[in-house]
């Protein structure tokens, strides 16, 4: 192995431990070169990421990796290339992010056969729930047993400890007690829940074998690995313990570790926090994740269709800048999380981000909040599906369709890669019977369905499903045959209407643009074009030109209310 893993080991490790850790990583590394194959990849304006559970459908007696293979393969074959399957490990709870076993498939999902067979015909995203791991894990179970191998796999503290300087996403407690059978009681970091055991990173054990579970994802046909709550990785009492200088360095270490063995494998990180933070884990651009989730995006559509007013889009994605030409942002709107309010945190103002919570909670959404450094409560995370975060369910369904399609229309438009929730792709409304049932907020956009069910649906013309599965669907074929919309192309967002949101595309060589127009008011309105965009133009969405046969110095375009245009030009 190279130098460049020493010196990181070297940063995270004192001397002699840096050395163990390095000969068990150069085993691991030897171990998995000889089972993976590395292919050469480049990411490209083909790739479109499906987010969705493991068993999000099913059919009676069936893997549901199976059905959600068929499913993919009846409905989405060629035009969506790549999956991100969330946590389909044994887990306790947390709908999979408390993870029991990292290297086995949940056995009513189905079987690591059934992941292997859906990557041979897509791209696959697993995650790394690396910062935590369930109470019910071996690993945990060694641990309060006594097992010297695990002895220092977790981070026990004098429940006197001042910790008041940690940043906490959730209000519960940081410490748990947990019991060993000999009824001693061991207070355990754990940052999410009593469920989910934080990870001792000083142990270069633990790190090894976090590195094996995710060299064994890439064996079964893993393309990008997504960092579950990275941000909190490592500890160190007296600090705020997130985004540690030791984070970002592991971070480096585990790709540059990964990449010895497969180049071609994507980092993902996860890290819901306010936007300038969020970035840094771009790294250099050279170094650390090549796609980072753009948090800030969501909040900021709502925010827009809310007020009509896409300002705030605007002068924050004036701000979008990437390290280099390596890296991009991976976009959405919804995800299994919910839609988060801390990366808006000095975009919008207090009085812009109680609207949004207004406005979901008056459309039957739920609200998660976290505990603040004085003791306060702040709202931390809106839990409702993005259509009824967007509208109401008793408004009008065309409306309805039209607002949810035009930030959908932005996600496709938007520099880099998008990220597509199985909800929002099939117009999914608020689950409320699932958070009766569970009494966690955040199954109120985790419905399950029933193929035969969904089916139907999709196939109901004029269901609220069907014509936003049908849109959603031509709108990224159309996309994906575009080579303005490459991930790594030029962008620039203009200033044309405070009611519009203008996204001006290039392809890599320079020589094609799409002005992505989405009018987030629902009013007609006229814009003028810049000199500098040259007609014609053919609106890729409706086969329309803007041409030069107006004697108009300047060109005008007229949207209707929430339309979207895609207009293509040379340069």
């Amino acid at each position: 192995m190279n130098e460049k893993i020493s010196n990181r080991l070297a940063k995270l490790y004192p001397e002699e431990t840096a050395q163990k850790a390095f000969k068990s990583i150069d085993k691991l590394v030897n171990k998995y070169k000889l089972t993976i194959k590395s292919k050469e990849y480049h990411l490209s304006q083909k790739d479109i990421i499906l987010i969705t559970y493991g068993d999000q459908v099913s059919r009676n007696s069936e893997p549901t990796l199976q059905t959600l293979n068929e499913f993919m393969d009846n409905h989405l074959k060629g035009v969506i290339n790549s999956v991100h399957i969330l946590p389909f490990y044994p887990y306790s709870s947390d709908d999979g992010f408390s993870v029991v076993d990292y290297v086995e498939v949940d056995p009513h999902m189905g079987s690591w056969r059934e992941v292997e067979h859906l990557s041979a015909d897509y791209r696959i995203m697993v995650d790394g729930v690396i910062n935590h791991i369930s109470q019910f894990s071996s690993w945990f179970k060694a641990y309060l047993a006594g097992d010297k191998e695990y002895d220092d796999y977790f981070i026990e503290l004098d429940p006197t400890t001042d910790l008041s300087k940690v940043v906490r996403p959730r209000a519960s407690p940081l410490l748990h007690e947990y019991l060993d059978d000999d009824g001693k009681i061991h207070n355990i970091w754990t940052t999410f829940s009593k469920d989910q055991v934080d990870l001792n990173y000083k142990s270069y054990k633990v790190l090894c074998s976090v590195l094996d579970a995710m060299f064994y994802y890439i064996e079964k046909g893993a393309t990008l690995i997504r960092l579950d709550a990275i941000a909190f990785i490592w500890k160190e009492i007296g600090t705020q313990c997130v985004h540690l200088p030791q984070t970002h360095e592991l971070i480096q270490l585990m790709r540059d570790v990964l990449h010895e063995v497969a180049p071609e494998v994507i980092i993902i990180t996860e890290t819901n926090v306010p936007h300038h933070e969020n970035i840094s884990y771009f790294g250099s651009g050279e170094d650390e994740a090549q796609m980072v989730y753009n948090f800030a995006l969501p909040p900021l559509l709502l925010n827009s269709i809310i007020h009509a007013n896409t300002n705030k889009l605007t002068s924050w994605a004036k701000t979008l800048e990437l390290p280099s030409n390596k890296v991009c942002f991976f976009n959405f709107t919804a995800s299994h999380d919910g839609i988060g309010l801390r990366p808006v945190k000095g975009l919008l103002d207090d009085s812009e981000i109680n609207d949004i919570v207004k406005n979901v909670e008056n459309n039957g959404g739920l609200v998660s909040y976290r505990s603040e450094e004085d003791g306060s409560k702040s709202p931390y995370e809106l839990n409702c599906s993005y259509i009824d975060a967007l509208t109401s369910p008793k408004e009008d369904q065309l409306l309805r369709i039209k607002r949810m399609l035009v930030t959908q229309a932005t996600v496709l438009a938007m520099p880099g890669v998008p990220g597509i929730y199985f909800h929002s792709i099939v117009g999914s409304q608020n689950y409320k019977d699932g958070v009766k049932h569970s009494g966690i907020n955040r199954t109120i956009n985790r419905e399950k369905h029933n193929i035969d069910w969904l089916e139907k649906e999709l196939s109901t013309l004029g269901s609220l499903a069907k014509t936003i599965f049908d849109s959603y669907k031509r709108m990224i074929s159309i996309r994906i045959n575009e080579e303005a919309f490459n991930p790594f192309g030029e962008f620039n967002f203009l200033d044309l209407d405070q009611r519009v949101f203008a996204i001006d595309k290039f392809n890599i060589e320079k020589t094609t643009r799409i002005l992505a127009l989405n009018n987030y008011s629902n009013e007609k309105i006229t814009i003028t074009l810049p000199k500098e965009i040259k007609l014609p133009l053919c609106d890729i969405l409706s086969s329309n030109f803007c041409d030069e046969s107006t004697e108009k110095q300047e060109a005008t375009i007229t949207l209707e209310p929430y339309q979207i245009m895609w207009l293509k030009g040379k340069i």
